[in-house]
């Protein structure tokens, strides 16, 4: 009885473990998501652009909440972010090409996480029904021994 216990308890802490793991790389791929639809939403932006836009009026991005009007002044180049608050002048076939490299290493990524929780998910099935079986070969010797 007492390593039935035992061994109930070293199967609740791997699941335990193990899910905490899961829950990571299930905001990590939520995350990837995320940032990936940011980045094609861009790319689609940028592919829009024409000469026939030169003028329009838009909305320039001040903070992440912030925006005041403006005038389309250029459709030949973008200012495209890279990261932490780096902007590169790009012209429209750069700046599409900067969006298909990031957007397919962020695919990539997904993928890789991805692998990684169906990995994880195996590893938790098996881990729990080896433990099964040993509970289950435990419970039968203990008839065995009482009878």
């Amino acid at each position: 009885d007492i390593q039935y216990q035992y061994q109930r308890r070293v199967r609740e802490a791997v699941v335990s473990t193990q899910s905490t793991g899961e829950n990571m790389l299930t905001q990590s791929l939520a995350q990837l998501k995320g940032v990936q639809s940011r980045f094609v939403e861009s790319q689609e932006c940028v592919a829009k652009m024409s000469k026939k836009d030169l003028g329009k009026p838009i909305l320039v991005p001040l903070t992440s909440s912030m925006y005041v009007p403006g005038e389309l002044a250029n459709t030949e180049t973008v200012l495209v972010d890279i990261g932490t608050g780096y902007h590169v002048k790009m012209d429209i076939a750069a700046a599409k090409q900067y969006f298909d490299r990031i957007i397919e290493y962020i695919t990539k990524k997904m993928e890789v996480v991805q692998k990684n929780l169906v990995e994880k998910d195996k590893l938790r099935q098996v881990t729990t029904d080896i433990l099964q079986l040993k509970l289950q070969a435990q419970v039968q010797q203990q008839q065995q021994q009482a009878s």
